[in-house]
């Protein structure tokens, strides 16, 4: 301001509000240089510190129901409270904020699943045993992890960069259709060997084993990881498969444990990179999409000598 400038050009100047101006001019015109010094230093210790934030981090690992209180989630005038509560100062929701910022706590959906029946031993136990198989996979013996996808036409919205006061449109079509997608992953080189059906039935199954089947002409035998669903154990898949010899073996998992299945993360993958907030008007073309991103896929992948150049596909 001794240099002739208005409040408006220093700030601009120093990259700040014109009031923080305002308000610096007035704290040296009454205090001198002291004035300008950063009136926190005298504040004292800090409340949010490292013991402030390890019990706020082991009270959002639990639920409030699991400590106590009646609601069913966390809002931020609760958890101070129980923060509080736990021997914490009291802070202002401001502080709350940079708080829950400080260990990096976000507002997320849950996700629901589905507890195996089983006990934890046998359940362990199951799940050990496709991995160590799938460890000591043999090249005359490979073995897939085996699953369906559903495809909807009606897109699942996710989330998107966009600028301030922007959103995204994503026009659905209305009337949702859905297809299906049968796939194998390879657990030796990671490559997808997929069908696809209109259905999820046993046929779309049959489809798959004997994609896979001719895609490896020269195994001896075919293992697949695999849930629990109907159409793997139907009168009908049991004949196909007898139909084929000794050369398929299937693998159950426990029920409900969807992370003993690799091809899981192959799933997720599509769902991110093609269906989720997608743009297809028509069913014929995000299929395609799938199909086009799936091929990519595989063309990042070492092949296997047992595999042919192309993966066997079938559309139903």
């Amino acid at each position: 301001m001794a240099s002739g400038q208005s409040r408006a050009q220093a700030a601009r100047q120093l990259l700040c509000a014109t009031s923080t101006v305002v308000a610096a001019v007035q704290r040296f015109q009454k205090s001198g240089r002291e004035g300008l010094l950063d009136g926190r230093a005298q504040n004292g210790q800090r409340k949010v510190d490292e013991r402030f934030r390890q019990t706020l981090c082991r009270v959002l690992e639990g639920t409030p129901q699991q400590s106590g209180w009646r609601r069913t989630t966390w809002t931020r005038e609760l958890l101070a409270r129980e923060v509080e509560r736990r021997g914490r100062v009291h802070v202002s929701p401001a502080t709350r904020g940079r708080a829950l910022a400080s260990v990096g706590a976000k507002r997320r959906r849950p996700r629901p699943v589905v507890r195996c029946p089983w006990p934890a031993r046998r359940r362990q136990r199951c799940l050990w045993q496709p991995k160590c198989r799938a460890a000591h996979a043999r090249p005359d013996e490979p073995v897939l992890f085996e699953d369906e996808m559903d495809v909807h036409l009606n897109p699942k919205i996710g989330p998107d960069w966009t600028l301030p006061g922007q959103r995204r449109e994503v026009v659905t079509p209305g009337n949702n259709q859905k297809r299906y997608v049968a796939g194998a992953l390879d657990a030796s080189t990671a490559r997808m060997t997929w069908v696809q059906g209109e259905k999820k039935t046993s046929a779309l199954f049959i489809d798959l084993v004997r994609a896979v089947d001719a895609s490896y002409p020269q195994a001896r035998r075919l293992h697949f990881i695999l849930d629990n669903a109907a159409t793997h154990s139907s009168k009908k898949t049991k004949k196909a498969l007898k139909d084929l010899g000794e050369r398929v073996v299937l693998h159950f998992l426990p029920p409900y444990c969807p992370e003993g299945n690799r091809i899981e993360g192959v799933w997720w993958d599509v769902h991110a990179n093609v269906t989720r907030s997608h743009r297809c008007k028509k069913m014929e073309a995000l299929m395609a999409e799938v199909d086009a991103y799936l091929d990519a896929r595989n063309s990042q992948k070492t092949a296997s000598p047992l595999l042919r150049a192309e993966p066997a596909r079938r559309a139903a």
